[in-house]
């Protein structure tokens, strides 16, 4: 069949009597087979055909409507690595016990068909197909349709930034691509240049499927710093106005995460005030500084941050560097974060790139104590912003998370190895770099979720579970507003006081390995201790804090090594 010329470069025929299952592809010129570059299902892999599908499926969720910003906590997850079976279908089983933990969002990292079976997704090379070995488009239909009826939302993590350096075929198709800036990860998408109006489209169209045809929920927007466009709408700018649209017709709350390493507070401010209006952006800066303080690293990019102080400033304002010099990145960093709330920000203790850019993929669990960690899980869930946790963080998972491909070029395989020992050329032993395109290296990612059922995995499990329940009840916790927000820093200690009308709650965070006693202020009334790290239900049972303080406006308090606790005020009392 002969395709025929149309506008903006464009070609079109319809073919007749052409069932869903039917497979086909492109000959460009009378010489190049290719897939279609807008294939919904690649069941051969990414040099293979592509396969008409049928759009039908019978949802359930009928009534979902979606949840508020601020309700989500966020769980990230590796389809491939979540369960044994590594598929959509095997992690519907597991969503009770997500519920139950107090999660009310999965983000799933890119599905988009990649080379092979095994990737962290970000090789996607058909954003329009959903990776076959995961169970294709009907797997994931059935898992949204799943959380829906379990009241959790759905992120998809999409990339918009690049496409995979294997079965990447576009440029064949267009103009894909710009010569003037690349990417880390090779050449960069032409949003702005010539012919760029359809490129978007082909964008803004991915877009509109997950959430319209999926019933998605909210999109993370993988790595959008590394999408250069000056134009005077950019992409990013015009998608944030086509899915708020989007929602507003159908009715639902979808919202758009960026993950961005410019501190740029405008994505997401309202575009009544000059911003994108975009809803969330990742906050790497608290994961930095919240690191730093914990493990006392200060390579690469924590050069920039000295722990406790920092700390505190990231939940006074949201990001540290607001306009300062970085010495990470020899120049001024960030802009003014003030008036933004607190949902405007996620944040995290640990994540898939925090993970698994360390050479041997090792979580806080190698590098921290259990009473470490139970700090960490308290600085991301009393904080006023969204938390988002990484699988099996919240029961402390053994397996690493290693950088794993399957790529099916001998040459691509090598530069991958290469690249990967390359990251970490300044250590001593390049040979203990996990082969990125080994098995093993997947295999040894994978979570072992009996873990959680005994010891001290079953103890972190159930601190994440009650942080979060006290997240979720406690008024002064729930509300995430940042003019509601005391913090005072001193060497090794940080006080975390939040209200919302009579409730409030006073959190104590002691980093340092010695007991420890300090004046600390706290406002008035009586206050009820809710949550103790170092009691014995928690752990070594060494805490010498009260049940109850009565403070007359400063109180002594006698902190135990590497804790945290956190009182509430006797509303009753205080009246």
């Amino acid at each position: 069949m002969k395709l025929h010329p149309q506008r903006s470069g464009y070609f079109y025929a319809e073919a007749e009597n052409v069932a869903a299952g039917a497979e086909y592809k492109y000959l460009l010129d009378g010489e190049k087979e290719r897939p279609d570059p807008a294939s919904r299902f690649q069941p051969h892999g990414v040099h293979g055909s592509s396969r008409v599908v049928s759009t039908r499926f019978d949802w359930t969720d009928h009534s979902w409507r979606g949840i508020p910003l601020h309700h989500y906590v966020i769980y990230e997850l590796h389809v491939g690595t979540f369960t044994p079976e590594g598929t959509f279908d095997a992690i519907i089983p597991r969503l009770d016990t997500l519920k139950d933990l107090g999660i009310t969002a999965i983000e799933i990292m890119p599905i988009a068909q990649f080379p092979g079976d095994r990737n962290w997704g970000y090789d996607g090379v058909y954003p329009f197909a959903v990776q076959n070995s995961y169970g294709g488009r009907e797997g994931f239909k059935r898992l949204i349709d799943a959380c829906h009826q379990a009241g959790i939302a759905v992120v998809l993590d999409v990339v918009y930034n690049h496409f995979g350096p294997e079965g990447n075929y576009s440029a064949d198709f267009g103009p894909y691509f710009t010569r003037n800036y690349k990417t880390a990860w090779g050449d960069a998408i032409n949003f702005e240049g010539p012919d760029s109006d359809p490129v978007r489209r082909y964008f803004l169209d991915n877009a509109r499927m997950w959430i319209e045809e999926f019933h998605v929920d909210a999109l993370r927007l993988d790595a959008v710093h590394a999408i250069l466009d000056i134009s005077a709408r950019p992409f990013i700018q015009e998608m944030a106005v086509n899915i708020q649209e989007m929602a507003e017709q159908s009715n639902r709350l979808v919202y758009l995460m960026p993950e961005s390493n410019r501190n740029d507070a405008n994505m997401v401010r309202s575009r009544e005030v000059g911003g994108w209006g975009l809803a969330s952006v990742w906050n790497d800066d608290f994961h930095h500084a919240l690191h730093v303080q914990l493990t006392g690293e200060q390579d690469g990019y924590y050069q920039d941050f000295s722990g406790i102080e920092d700390l505190a400033r990231s939940l006074r304002h949201g990001f540290v560097y607001t306009g300062q010099y970085s010495k990470y990145r020899k120049r001024r960093h960030g802009n003014s974060s003030s008036k933004l709330e607190g949902q405007h920000f996620i944040i995290f203790a640990q994540n898939h790139d925090q993970i698994g850019n360390r050479r041997q993929g090792d979580r806080l669990g190698h590098l921290l104590s259990f009473a470490q960690l139970k700090l960490a899980a308290a600085a991301v869930l009393l904080s006023p912003f969204l938390p988002l946790i990484f699988m099996g963080e919240e029961y402390d998972e053994s397996a690493p998370f290693q950088y794993f491909v399957s790529h099916g070029d001998p040459e691509l395989i090598e530069a991958v190895r290469k690249g990967r020992i390359a990251e970490f050329d300044c250590f001593d032993d390049p040979a203990k770099t996990p082969d990125p395109q080994s098995e093993a290296t997947f295999q040894r990612s994978k979570l072992d979720w009996n873990l959680r059922r005994s010891g001290r995995h079953q103890l972190l499990w159930n601190f994440y579970r009650e942080l979060l329940r006290l997240r979720r009840e406690i008024p002064a916790l729930a509300k995430l507003d940042m003019e509601t927000v005391e913090v005072e820093a001193r060497p090794g200690s940080l006080f975390l006081r939040r209200w919302n009308g009579p409730s409030q709650a006073f959190a104590i965070f002691h980093f340092d390995s010695e007991p420890k006693e300090t004046d600390a202020a706290v406002p008035r009334g009586i206050w009820r201790k809710v949550l103790d790290s170092s009691d014995s239900g928690w752990g070594d049972g060494t805490s010498r804090l009260p049940d109850d303080l009565d403070s007359s406006g400063e109180v002594r308090l006698a902190l135990a090594p590497c804790s945290v606790a956190l009182f509430v005020r006797d509303v009753e009392a205080a009246e």
